[in-house]
């Protein structure tokens, strides 16, 4: 079946095309946000922007006694304004001519748009549906860091925005940025000031420095990485420049967790070796550590209602859920350490409606029948968390 033919068969599949269709590279969403209004208005859906460009959708409760859901996905995506061409492979998949397709995360985005059309022609008894397209996740976040979250009254918010069809994260990395500088007091030349006990190589005592501190997994749990320290880069000297002893030099590195108590361990544990470091070598330099956190972690909480639904839901539909935690950042971090309307913590999970794979890439496909497949989980997800 050509791709033209399925997108007359199945609305989402030519709901998703046509957003993948529209290029939306990070801080120029425009076009595809106006495709998004126009859709809706065509459809009888409450739609509008907030301040920032977010697209926000309203679909009122016909049962006040239940409570809001919220959807979430971004409308930004990994790649430049040009044209977008989608096409069919002979294995059921959808590309993108020669750039990346954007199914990261117009997959999302779609499936939570149909769902908002056909929940609000319905007859259902619900609580309310509150979804928000966001601006800029892949660049910098900006779109959710702008958003008036108190504006939402749900407690859950289904990120849509995992790669894989069945996954549920229940918990996710931090970032932190680690700089380390070393100073040495005093330099000189290679030959003339060697033998001098007063001076030091500022990139030797870096090294001797980055061997006590630790690299890689910190703390894991049952097999999974929960707090990890990776070195980014060192700088010292000139590698062109062999005659002189180094002055200074520095090193970054990346600190991730999902717990914000082991992560501040790890940062404990560098600190104190920084300070191990300057007690040795008083006389001859001084090290110190910077911290900077760009991404708060999404910490796992003591509430299994979602993935509960989720698994049951997944199932029921021939999905094979996986309930996990992954190892990195989405707006599900930004979530997690907010408050709605009603002074709650959002419990945010990120959810996979789709197969995506080599993302990011000119290779980048989406399984079709996975976002198929997501759609039918999320109307039964739906339905249960309404019962």
């Amino acid at each position: 079946m050509s791709l033209e033919n399925i997108r007359k068969e199945y609305e989402l599949i030519d709901l998703f095309c046509n957003l993948a269709e529209v290029p939306s590279p990070s801080m120029h969403e425009e076009k595809v946000a106006q495709w998004i209004k126009e859709y809706c208005d065509k459809n009888g859906i409450n739609c509008k922007f907030d301040d920032f460009k977010n697209v926000i959708i309203n679909i009122p409760a016909t049962d006040s006694t239940k409570e809001p859901l919220m959807l979430s996905a971004h409308m930004d995506v990994i790649g430049d304004d040009s044209p977008v061409k989608t096409y069919l492979d002979e294995n059921g998949n959808i590309h993108a001519e020669g750039r990346t397709l954007g199914g990261d995360d117009k997959a999302g985005v779609a499936n939570a748009l149909l769902f908002a059309k056909e929940l609000a022609k319905s007859d259902m008894k619900h609580g309310g549906l509150e979804v928000m397209f966001t601006r800029d996740e892949e660049n910098g976040l900006s779109g959710i860091r702008n958003a008036n979250l108190k504006n939402f009254k749900s407690k859950y918010v289904l990120v849509l925005d995992s790669d894989t069809l069945g996954q549920c994260e229940v918990s996710g990395a931090s970032y932190t940025l680690a700089k380390i500088k070393v100073h040495s007091f005093k330099g000189g030349h290679s030959g003339i000031d060697i033998g001098d006990k007063t001076r030091a190589n500022a990139a030797k005592l870096i090294a001797d420095l980055i061997s006590a501190l630790p690299q890689g997994v910190f703390y894991e749990e049952e097999g999974t990485v929960i707090t990890s320290c990776n070195i980014g880069g060192i700088s010292a000297g000139n590698i062109n420049v062999t005659n002189i002893i180094n002055t200074d030099a520095e090193v970054s590195y990346s600190i991730r967790s999902s717990s914000r108590k082991k992560e501040e361990e790890l940062k404990l544990q560098m600190a104190l070796t920084v300070d191990k470091f300057n007690e040795h070598h008083k006389n001859l330099a001084d090290a110190v550590i910077e911290f900077e956190e760009h991404l708060p972690p999404f910490e796992k909480v003591d509430d299994d209602y979602i993935p509960i639904l989720f698994e049951a839901a997944a199932k029921k539909v021939g999905v094979e859920p996986h309930i996990t935690s992954f190892h990195a950042g989405a707006e599900t971090h930004i979530y997690a350490n907010e408050i709605n309307a009603n002074d709650e913590k959002f419990v945010p999970y990120l959810v996979g409606l789709a197969t995506v794979c080599n993302m990011h890439s000119i290779n980048e496909y989406l399984d079709y029948k996975s976002l198929l497949k997501g759609h039918e989980v999320l109307k039964e997800l739906f339905k249960a968390y309404n019962l």
